[in-house]
């Protein structure tokens, strides 16, 4: 495969408009760990793109008795009702295949993620940080939250693309982040259900280098999650929790969102820090008292 080559030579004038680009793979991941934060730099004035690999497939509709014709089409109306509740612009479809899980896993489709190679879906990432020249980008973290390969390949891929696109004008993407699950919340998962161990998919506070407040934001994040209602049914994780625990998981997922630092062109003022611009040259009046933690 030969990658496409990027433009390199200078625009006009300088990205001046603070750009945010989240990168995740299937219609729900942005509702669950980033969506908070999402609408609250949407709301300072950042232009906030959220691109997703798949439209989702191949996952398991989770409401009773609920048949759908064709399960991507819903899904990517899903995710485009999702996007509005966020006050973010529609997504940006990468047009990959979800692989599924278990009996559901897609092996035989050739552009089904765990099937592809992620350099060409760092070639697509490539050409669109190169026409929205974010200068933060936001992904999964090396562990894709619970493990999902198409998690994993769009850890994989974004995390190349960020470090391959520093020759582009003004420096490229100044900060990568990963979503960050402690050990604590990973915890909290895995005896609601999920078979996970914490000391492998979560990490230590310490490494929890922003901690968004987006608890002003709650009423968008419900509304986005809602939006997913294929995978929000009763027979989904959500659904079967006790009152206990989806009080639990509201206190802290309505609450704040974790990021650790993936990557950085730029020195940082202080650790943890106030948010995901801050430090960042041009950009320093987003990140003021009120926007961490």
């Amino acid at each position: 495969m030969t990658a496409e080559p990027i433009p390199t030579e200078p625009h006009a004038e300088a990205n001046l408009r603070p750009t945010l680009l989240a990168v995740f793979a299937h219609p729900d991941d942005e509702a669950f760990s980033v969506g908070g934060t999402l609408t609250h730099y949407a709301r300072k004035g950042v232009r906030v793109v959220l691109a997703c690999a798949t439209r989702g497939e191949a996952g398991k509709i989770t409401v009773p008795g609920m048949t759908v014709d064709d399960l991507g089409v819903q899904r990517e109306q899903e995710l485009r009702r999702a996007c509005e509740a966020l006050e973010i612009e529609p997504p940006i479809f990468l047009d990959y295949h979800d692989s599924g899980r278990y009996e559901r896993t897609r092996t035989d489709d050739p552009i089904a993620m765990l099937n592809v190679n992620p350099l060409d879906v760092e070639v697509k990432l490539r050409a669109l940080i190169a026409d929205l020249r974010p200068q933060v980008i936001l992904t999964f973290d090396p562990h894709g939250g619970y493990g999902h390969v198409d998690h994993l390949q769009i850890h994989r891929a974004t995390s190349a693309a960020f470090f391959s696109t520093g020759h582009l004008p003004g420096g490229g993407p100044q900060r990568l982040y990963f979503t960050a699950l402690t050990t604590a919340a990973a915890g909290m998962l895995s005896r609601m259900g999920q078979d996970l161990d914490p000391l492998v998919y979560g990490v230590d506070a310490g490494t929890v280098a922003v901690t968004m407040n987006v608890a002003p934001y709650a009423e968008n994040k419900k509304a986005a999650l809602a939006a997913h209602g294929t995978q929000m049914g009763a027979e989904s994780l959500v659904g079967r929790m006790t009152p206990e625990e989806r009080q639990a998981m509201e206190v802290g997922m309505l609450g704040s969102e974790n990021f650790s630092i993936g990557g950085t062109r730029t020195g940082l003022p202080a650790f943890p820090l106030r948010g995901l611009f801050d430090g960042l040259a041009g950009f320093e009046t987003l990140d003021g008292e009120s926007s961490g933690t």
